[in-house]
C-alpha cells in the first residue's frame, strides 16, 4: 500500500510539475539565449525618437537659383605639366590622386585600343617593351625613371590598362555632370616629387 502512495504521489508532483510548466509557458513566450561564448543583448528599451528641430521663423519671401558649379578644373602644377608631357595625344585627362610622399597619379583615357597605346609608348619612349603587368586584363607599365623608395610612394611610370576586356563597355568616367566611357585608361606618375 505504501508503495502504491508513493508512486501515485511521484505521478501527481510529475503531473503538476507539467501543468505548472505549461501555464508558464502559455503566460510568457521562452526567452531566446545567445550562442555559448557571446555577450546576451541589451536589455534596455529603445529610446523615443527625437523630434525634429523647430521651423525657423519666417523671412522675407525670395526666390533663388539653383546653383550649379562648374566643374572641377584639374590642377595645375608641375606634375600636372609633367604627366601631360607623357599623355597620349588625344586622350582626356579623367582626375588625379594624391599618392602620397609629394607624389600624384593622374589619369587619362583615351578610345584608342590597348595595342595602340602599347605601341605608342613603346616607340616614343623607346622602352622596349615595359613590362607586362597583367595579361587579363591587359595592363602594361613603362618606367619613367629610378624608383626610390625613401622619397618616393610609387615608380614613376606609365601604366596602360585595357578596359574592353570581357566585352566591358569600358571605364566609366564622370567628368562634371558627363558620364563617359575610355576602351583605355592611362596612369601617370612623373618623375620628381610635386612641391
Amino acid at each position: 500500500m505504501r508503495r502504491g502512495r508513493t508512486l501515485a504521489a511521484a505521478i501527481g508532483i510529475s503531473l503538476a510539475m507539467t501543468l505548472a510548466g505549461a501555464a508558464q509557458t502559455q503566460q510568457s513566450p521562452p526567452v531566446p539565449r545567445p550562442f555559448p561564448g557571446t555577450t546576451p543583448p541589451p536589455t534596455t528599451a529603445p529610446k523615443p525618437p527625437t523630434p525634429p528641430p523647430p521651423a525657423p521663423p519666417p523671412g522675407p519671401a525670395t526666390t533663388t537659383a539653383p546653383v550649379v558649379l562648374p566643374p572641377a578644373a584639374p590642377q595645375s602644377s608641375a606634375a600636372e605639366g609633367g604627366a601631360a608631357a607623357y599623355n597620349y595625344p588625344g586622350a582626356e585627362f579623367i582626375s588625379s590622386f594624391e599618392a602620397g610622399r609629394g607624389q600624384r597619379y593622374f589619369l587619362y583615357g583615351t578610345n584608342a585600343s590597348f595595342a595602340e597605346i602599347v605601341q605608342y609608348y613603346r616607340t616614343s619612349l623607346k622602352a622596349g617593351g615595359g613590362r607586362e603587368l597583367m595579361r587579363l586584363p591587359a595592363m602594361q607599365q613603362f618606367d619613367l625613371g629610378r624608383f626610390d623608395e625613401d622619397a618616393m610612394a610609387y615608380p614613376p611610370s606609365i601604366v596602360v590598362k585595357d578596359y574592353t576586356w570581357n566585352n566591358s563597355p569600358g571605364y566609366l568616367a564622370v567628368i562634371g555632370t558627363a558620364e563617359k566611357r575610355f576602351k583605355t585608361v592611362i596612369q601617370i606618375v612623373p618623375p620628381g616629387p610635386v612641391r
